[in-house]
């Protein structure tokens, strides 16, 4: 039986299905209903092997539009996809290739079911956005939206159907090389997040040939790897998993995602690949997710290295126990999951349903329909770097853009009648601010901020690179290579620096210094550009910092000299035009920081939503020798830029917070309204933002959470009257046992342009 037999057979029964159903109400009748009896007749079809077959997951691992390989692993797994024992590949990529692999797969194999295709689009395809973080950093949920939905128009148009995204992990530790592809510290910013990247990637119709299935990772907990470091263990209590890592996955659940990836990290001592707490328990359980979990690559197998399972054949078994449904790059289900289930040590029920959640998503997408809905050539070239994607990207970029100081106005620059010293190896680099997490991507084909700024001509601009940031990379790990010794342009650099009226430097990180594999210990400027930064400044005080990167970093020297600082991330392709359109003011900077900044790396980890603790201050304030509270002796506790940090070229007076009364019943909810002022000179957006604080509960809360923002657009002089509504969902919090209560007692409500507000009422909770 081939793949028109098969859909022979389907639509046969479908006929059948529909007319039976006839003499029943049409709206008992559904495409999900249809769909889940396509799947349950498919399955009745499929023997034990195909089954597992649909669970494996592979690599590309040849040239598939040539010939076949003929020795070696890379046989074996031909082989297995000739057979109907692959259902999805990983990493094949363009119309043409796609096409390939997917005829062997409906054509050859006895049942003919078509592959899933997936890859790792992260921030973009081709046209790259800028990296995640630097989204966050807009707080723009519509615009971040419209920036997934352009990866998967040109994602889709290149055959792929599934995307490994959106990382939803919540990190408060910069020194982990993955927080550049999430949302940052506050899971309530990261849920919003996590909910327009998914409807930005999968629309409204899945079969779309536009759209592509989100996958939300890494389920759970691994933003808090111990250390920052990658792939390391987690141990955090219930009260931070439930209120902290889970909201934005149960975000996305929430927001109908089709997939969610296994974390490389255990929790409570079990790798989350197999967990069934986790995965069975809370996601399948408590959540009803009906959607497929994948594991992260060769995170089955990699249960032996944990020294959870004695070896493949274990962990195969723990696995699908756990709930992992779909395997990469393992070869575990494939080699032995066949003998598990025959041996009786897992119930051919288990593959079952993992089968039928796959299934139903390849449904869902409409591969059964059209297998190569996704593989037009024509379509691809017409979509690929498209003007409107090129806008739409540059316009993400403009709003991803955070104004960390601005002293004495430098900002905007003049347009005309300035010699502008524009200094740094970043500021000429086209590959560099394409950022991690860019493998389908061109490189050099960012616009580079010389040359964004080389589109104002009134000025005179001279550039000098005064130093390398990297000397090279290796080929196959992307590793880069700093420059810790070579000044030998450093001169040149000061001598344009003492001509000019004005200095912008751009300084920062290499695009990939910042990803999966890259933690650091030092996030301070890499090599010697901080040298760089204090000669140019010794000779010039009129200094814009730039900053390229992919994390946040310790800049204290800056922040305390440099006058004007913008953190303008890796922002893709359009990375010049956005950083040179903010420097001259064509765009008024409204970003916030999505992760505070710390001082120091002890700071670690530091973030705006802390507990109290028993002795928060010093209660002997006029005893500078007491020592017995909560702090540091060599550095004071505040981070250097604290979440929800960003200015504008212009300024905003927040005043009158109001609540209509300060006593409210449980079930009631809470009506807060306050007035912001354009009191500059700048028409300006502000991202104004609504804390809150439980001050008494059955666990201790944090002294503030974020529970709302709106982005306002203000003319200059004028005011808005803002409202936010309080409800249950924002007024409670996750028990030790997962529950969600709301509490009666007294809260308190903050106003303000960050996490650092003391614009401020209170009310109380009461149960009557």
């Amino acid at each position: 039986m081939n793949i028109k037999s098969v859909l022979f057979y389907l639509v046969s029964l479908s006929m059948i299905f529909s007319c039976s159903e006839q003499k029943q109400s049409s709206a008992s009748y559904s495409k999900k209903d249809s769909i889940n009896k396509k799947v349950d007749s498919l399955l009745e079809l499929m023997t034990l092997e195909e089954k597992v077959g649909q669970m494996n997951q592979y690599n590309g691992f040849w040239d598939v539009t040539g010939p076949g390989p003929t020795d070696g692993n890379a046989k074996l797994k031909y082989d297995h996809l000739k057979n109907g024992l692959v259902g999805s590949m990983l990493s094949v990529r363009g119309a043409k290739e796609v096409r390939a692999v997917q005829k062997i797969a409906v054509e050859e194999t006895r049942l003919g079911i078509p592959l899933i295709i997936g890859f790792d689009v992260i921030h973009g395809y081709k046209t790259l956005s800028p990296i995640p973080l630097a989204e966050a950093a807009s707080w723009d949920l519509e615009a971040i939206k419209k920036s997934a939905e352009v990866a998967a128009s040109e994602a889709a148009a290149s055959g792929i159907n599934w995307t490994f995204g959106p990382m939803v992990d919540i990190s408060r530790d910069p020194r982990w090389g993955r927080v550049m592809e999430g949302g940052g510290e506050d899971p309530y910013l990261g849920s919003a997040i996590a909910k327009a990247r998914v409807t930005g990637f999968q629309g409204d119709d899945l079969s779309s040939p536009s759209t592509i299935a989100a996958c939300a990772k890494h389920f759970a907990g691994y933003g808090f790897s111990e250390a920052g470091k990658e792939y390391n263990t987690v141990d955090i209590g219930t009260s931070t998993l439930y209120n902290i890592v889970l909201p934005p996955f149960k975000a996305a659940s929430d927001a109908g995602v089709k997939s969610m990836m296994n974390a490389f990290n255990d929790l409570n001592g079990v790798p989350a690949t197999g967990n069934k707490f986790l995965l069975r328990d809370i996601l399948k359980g408590k959540w009803n997710f009906n959607g497929f979990v994948v594991s992260d690559w060769a995170s089955i197998k990699e249960m032996e290295t944990w020294g959870y399972a004695k070896n493949k054949k274990d962990a195969a078994k723990f696995a699908v126990i756990a709930g992992s449904d779909l395997d990469m790059e393992s070869s575990a289900y494939v080699t032995e999951l066949k003998t598990l289930v025959e041996e009786g040590a897992v119930d051919e029920s288990i593959v079952d349903d993992a089968v039928r959640r796959i299934l139903t998503v390849k449904f869902e997408l409409g591969l059964f329909d059209d297998p190569y809905r996704y593989c037009d050539e024509a379509r691809e070239k017409a979509v690929i770097n498209s003007k409107a994607n090129h806008d739409a990207v540059l316009d993400m970029a403009k709003k991803s853009i955070v104004l960390l100081k601005n002293d004495n106005q430098l900002l905007p620059l003049e347009k005309n009648g300035q010699t502008i010293a524009l200094i740094g190896a970043l500021a000429s680099e086209k590959n560099s601010p394409l950022g991690s997490w860019r493998i389908a991507s061109d490189d050099n084909t960012a616009v580079s901020v010389l040359e964004g700024m080389q589109n104002y001509k009134g000025n005179t601009l001279v550039f000098k690179k005064g130093a390398d940031v990297s000397i090279g990379k290796t080929i196959f790990t992307e590793e880069v290579k700093i420059n810790t010794t070579d000044k030998s342009e450093f001169k040149s650099a000061i001598n344009a620096a003492k001509k000019a009226d004005k200095v912008v430097i751009v300084l920062g990180e290499h695009g990939f210094q910042s990803g999966e594999a890259r933690s650091r210990t030092d996030i301070g400027l890499p090599g010697i550009q901080q040298e760089l930064l204090e000669a140019v400044y010794a000779v010039n005080k009129n200094v814009v910092l730039v900053l390229n990167n992919g994390r946040p970093l310790i800049i204290n020297w800056a922040s305390k000299h440099i006058p004007a600082i913008v953190e303008a991330w890796q922002l893709g392709s359009q990375t010049g035009n956005a950083v040179a359109q903010v420097l001259y003011g064509d765009y008024n900077p409204s970003g916030k920081l999505p992760m505070t900044f710390p001082r120091n790396v002890g700071q670690i980890p530091i973030y705006y939503n802390y507990k109290n603790t028993g002795r928060p201050v010093n209660e002997q304030a006029d005893n500078p020798d007491f020592v017995f509270w909560s702090h540091y002796s060599d550095v004071e506790n505040t981070p250097l830029y604290p979440f929800g940090h960003g200015l504008s070229y212009t300024s905003f007076e927040y005043k009158n917070i109001n609540l209509s009364k300060t006593v409210y019943d449980i079930n009631e909810n809470i009506n807060i309204s306050f007035k912001i002022t354009n009191t500059g000179d700048f028409i300006g957006k502000e991202v104004t933002q609504l804390y809150i604080r439980d001050l008494h509960a059955s666990i201790t809360r944090p002294v503030k959470e974020l529970k709302g923002f709106k982005l306002v657009e203000l003319n200059i002089g004028e005011s808005k009257s803002i409202n936010f509504t309080l409800t249950k969902k924002e007024l409670g919090f996750y028990n030790n046992q997962g529950e969600f209560i709301v509490e009666p007692g007294e809260f308190e409500v903050f106003i303000g342009g960050s996490s650092i507000t003391s614009l401020k009422e209170k009310f109380e909770l009461v149960s009557k």
